[in-house]
């Protein structure tokens, strides 16, 4: 176990040796913790290396000049001069709550950036301000739509949060994809096979085998199969791709650029620039009084909460769960797995920085 302050000095220390500001670093390190501390691994520290593959390669600027290249008063496009998707993020996410402010809505596509960490997190950021936040990012091509053998599109993720009264802010933050790659790298790192559905095989067969996209197979969207609705995970999938990639100026479908996922991936030459991403903050007020609104998604919420449920289980907010375990996390401290612990010391010894888990 190791403590989230721990854990976030360590990440912020090595942000800061490969020449990311201290403020830069500081924010990238809360976006990576945040996600472990949720219980969000695959999204967490154990990304770090592949973050400084990135810089090593020439694909990660530490110290970018972001600025809006377009904008009209509710909308812009954000250049993130191939900065840290971790810092690009939030930059853009305030562009788009100061324009909701004045506008009542605002809307941001960001071009030229990368890996933004969880969607969840920037998406919190206009629930602060008594706003709906949305964010969605597309990523390297790992998935086959439906019927296709090939990678077409990233896990392409969507998070939205919606502030109420007294009830925690209902948050969902979902891939579009049956389940995200990196709950495929923790099974690779214990060795253990993935469930039926998760991916097929080079050949378009259903496999149990964690490595499956490093040997020609693909992750399936969202439904698994055009029987469960694949489709409509191909179609969300679809959609975060176009606007993320397409309305920004980004790289789109199979010609985004890879994050070190599946044996790193030198990018290729694409079709626009750097990894893409889309933000949206619509101001309550806007629509009608925020404390009206957020008094019914307290009502909603603890409606739902209510649903009668199948034996043994309970009906849980979309957020629930990240909560409960950012709370057991907070008191008990963030396990890491041997591999995970292997490359952040490793990573320590490179750049001098002691890392040291309980």
């Amino acid at each position: 176990m190791i403590t989230a302050n721990q854990l976030r000095k360590f990440t912020e220390q090595i942000f800061i040796a490969i020449g990311c500001s201290e403020a830069d670093a500081r924010l990238a390190a809360d976006v990576l913790v945040s996600a472990d501390l949720r219980g969000v691994d695959s999204h967490g520290v154990a990304r770090l290396p592949g973050y400084v593959r990135l810089y090593d390669v020439g694909r990660l600027n530490p110290q970018p000049h972001i600025r809006i290249v377009h904008e009209t008063p509710s909308t812009a496009v954000v250049d993130g001069d191939r900065g840290l998707g971790l810092v690009v993020g939030p930059w853009a996410m305030q562009v788009a709550i100061d324009k909701a402010r004045t506008a009542g809505t605002g809307w941001v596509a960001v071009r030229n950036s990368n890996h933004f960490g969880i969607a969840g997190y920037h998406a919190l950021l206009a629930a602060d301000h008594d706003m709906i936040g949305q964010a969605m990012t597309h990523a390297a091509p790992l998935v086959a739509p439906t019927f296709s053998l090939e990678k077409m599109l990233g896990t392409n993720p969507i998070a939205v949060a919606i502030p109420a009264a007294t009830e925690p802010t209902f948050l969902a933050d979902f891939a579009s994809t049956a389940v995200a790659y990196g709950k495929l790298e923790i099974l690779q790192r214990k060795g253990q096979d993935i469930p039926l559905g998760w991916a097929q095989d080079a050949s378009g067969q259903p496999t149990a085998d964690a490595n499956a996209i490093r040997n020609g197979g693909a992750l399936l969207p969202l439904g698994t199969d055009r029987e469960h609705g694949s489709h409509k995970g191909y179609g969300l999938g679809a959609v975060v791709d176009i606007f993320s990639g397409v309305l920004s100026g980004a790289n789109y479908g199979p010609w985004v650029p890879p994050f070190a996922t599946a044996g790193f991936m030198q990018a290729n030459e694409g079709v626009g620039d750097g990894t893409g991403h889309f933000f949206g903050a619509m101001r309550i007020d806007a629509f009608r009084p925020a404390s009206e609104f957020k008094t019914h998604m307290d009502t909603w919420i603890q409606r739902f909460r209510q649903a009668q449920a199948v034996e043994g289980k309970r009906v849980l907010i979309p957020g629930d769960p990240e909560r409960e375990m950012e709370a057991e996390r907070l008191s008990n401290g963030i396990p890491l797995l041997d591999p995970v612990i292997q490359s952040l010391t490793e990573l320590g010894d490179r750049f001098g920085v002691f890392f040291s888990p309980a």
